[in-house]
């Protein structure tokens, strides 16, 4: 009998740490829906697990529900696109080793028809002006994703609130807010990654792109290990080291949807 407690006791410990070890080749990687929908991370992932044999668990989120999960050491690391809100992480000390990844841009995408008669307008906020005065349909997506952040801040610029009968704000993540403003006829703010998965599904056209506030910049940021040190920092910092390194900010400069350029690499010298 004692022999037998013993094997037991044995292979309890060995099971256990067969779990630890698969755990630590995972990483949980909590992240935009723009870096899912564009088809970005189904394309850099089996890469990195081929070089490292990490696996990566991908939590799609807005940029505020991943960076709670940051906050809360439910994953390992974020990659978000909220400077401020990044800033803010970093400070408080949830975050730490924040690095530039790379960017895209924002468009304002509406109706073939254009009721508010913004198309080729340069200036997002006079364009977001038109549509609140001619009161047309502008879905938002509502949710305290880095998208919705850039939106607010933007009709902060116009002056005007964003409370006018044609406005609504729906909670969901890019692709439904675009699927709801393709049946409402309504025009929205999306990432052009997401637009570019999604455009040829959609009856709506880009209305207002170029300008610079529409500036979309990617940061990737570990938690800090010192505040949940049960989190898989190795790994995370491994991940964080490959996205920046040549071969990854290659494959991310490469990476084209419908012929066109997703995202723009930050973390090297061109």
């Amino acid at each position: 009998m004692k022999f037998i407690k013993t094997t037991l006791v044995i292979l309890s410990l060995a099971s256990a740490s067969a779990a630890q070890a698969t755990e630590d080749m995972t990483i949980r990687l909590a992240t935009t829906t723009s870096t899912y929908h564009s088809g970005l991370l189904d394309y850099l992932l089996p890469e990195f697990k081929k070089d490292t044999g990490y696996s990566v668990e991908v939590l799609a989120a807005g940029t505020g529900k991943s960076l709670r999960m940051g906050q809360n050491g439910d994953v390992d690391l974020v990659m978000t696109h909220a400077p401020k809100a990044e800033a803010n992480f970093v400070e408080k000390g949830y975050g730490v080793l924040p690095r530039k990844l790379m960017h895209n841009d924002f468009v304002v995408v509406g109706p073939q028809a254009d009721p508010a008669k913004i198309a080729g307008d340069k200036n997002v906020a006079d364009a977001l002006s038109k549509i609140a005065s001619y009161n047309a349909t502008f879905v938002s997506r509502g949710d305290d994703s880095g998208t919705h952040k850039k939106e607010l801040n933007l009709w902060a610029q116009t002056k005007m609130e964003p409370n006018f009968g044609g406005y609504k704000a729906v909670g969901q993540g890019m692709g439904p807010t675009l699927n709801m403003a393709s049946e409402l006829q309504a025009y929205t703010m999306t990432d052009r990654g997401t637009w570019l998965a999604y455009q040829n599904k959609l009856d709506l056209k880009i209305v207002v792109e170029g300008d610079k506030r529409l500036f979309n910049p990617y940061q990737v940021i570990l938690v800090n290990p010192s505040r949940y040190p049960d989190i898989n920092y190795q790994g995370a910092k491994s991940f964080s080291d490959w996205l920046v390194n040549q071969k990854a900010q290659k494959m991310i400069n490469n990476y084209k949807r419908h012929g066109e350029q997703l995202f723009v690499a930050d973390a090297i010298t061109q």
